[in-house]
């Protein structure tokens, strides 16, 4: 099982939104790096749901994979955000996962903490300039930032 880092804004679809839909597709990507990623997800990886561009950013859940290579549908929607004209439903350019809820962090894991607890090498989120919105996390780095989340923070 590999470790996961999942990007979204709460305010598009957050931890909350996974909670009450059960599973959803990680639809949206659009960076070469991240699909790449994406593509290398095995069902049952574990990943940590982030809240970016928010008033309090960092890591507020957890959810698993339970699909992989899953053609992403806003690549061929016109009227979609993602829509990639070059993509067609035989040979489609961007691929991702179907995710489903776990659990929500009784307190989200800020990135100020992250980036007191890990170092970039470690952990890329906590890079200066990392903007990735899909990255893969180390395994001791995944039961540290798991612990924290649990930890009651005063």
């Amino acid at each position: 099982m590999s470790y996961w880092l999942l990007k979204s804004e709460p305010s598009v679809f957050g931890i909350d939104n996974l909670a009450n839909v059960g599973e959803a597709i990680w639809d949206g990507v659009r960076n070469y790096q991240a699909r790449n990623h994406l593509k290398t997800a095995q069902i049952g990886d574990q990943c940590f749901f982030y809240h970016s561009n928010t008033a309090i950013t960092g890591i507020a859940g957890l959810c698993k994979v339970v699909d992989v290579m899953v053609a992403d549908p806003t690549q061929f929607d016109p009227k979609s955000n993602y829509y990639d004209p070059k993509s067609t439903p035989d040979n489609p350019r961007w691929h991702t996962v179907k995710v489903a809820f776990v659990e929500k962090f009784p307190r989200v894991v800020t990135l100020d903490e992250l980036k007191e607890t890990f170092t970039g090498e470690a952990f890329i989120v906590v890079r200066k300039g990392n903007r990735l919105s899909v990255n893969p996390v180390r395994d001791d780095v995944a039961a540290r930032i798991i612990t924290m989340a649990r930890e009651i923070k005063n």
